[in-house]
């Protein structure tokens, strides 16, 4: 699995406006495919939040993968939203997060789930990579970055 298998260019958000780890997490729900991924939007939203309150997903150096699990998921999808400024969300190192992937998946699978976190963790890791996400100009550029980055670092079978 890579990332182009989860991620749709529509679920790509440069310029996020929300001011608020909530309001994020709301625009990338919102992105998601409505119908062919989730077939009910605010049980998302709520799985997400809930996650959240357990603990913050923001890990650190401008990075933060909110995700979830829900029935209203059909299958593991992801998006990605860049904020320019920068947004508290609570890091472990104190740091805004610029770089948000969430990550939603059915609430009875767990192993693609992992994989797909444990995925997204390595390849932000990479400094360079995570730094031309943020200067991304749009969605396209965005999709043209992973797709050479996971081909630099190929998913392990």
């Amino acid at each position: 699995m890579t990332l182009l298998d989860i991620l749709s260019p529509r679920s790509v958000l440069v310029g996020l406006q929300g001011e608020t780890k909530e309001e994020i997490i709301k625009e990338l729900v919102d992105s998601l495919e409505s119908g062919a991924v989730v077939s009910d939007r605010n049980k998302v939203l709520q799985a997400v939040v809930e996650r959240e309150k357990i603990m913050s997903t923001g890990i650190g150096d401008g990075i933060a993968i909110p995700h979830g699990k829900s029935d209203a998921v059909t299958r593991l999808a992801a998006a990605l939203g860049i904020h320019k400024r920068g947004v508290d969300f609570e890091a472990l190192d104190g740091e805004p997060a610029y770089v948000f992937f969430l990550l939603v998946s059915p609430a009875n699978v767990s192993g693609p789930h992992i994989k797909a976190l444990a995925r997204i963790s390595r390849l932000l890791k990479n400094d360079d990579f995570k730094k031309r996400l943020i200067s991304a100009a749009d969605a396209e550029g965005i999709m043209r970055l992973i797709e050479a980055e996971e081909k630099r670092h190929p998913a392990s079978a």
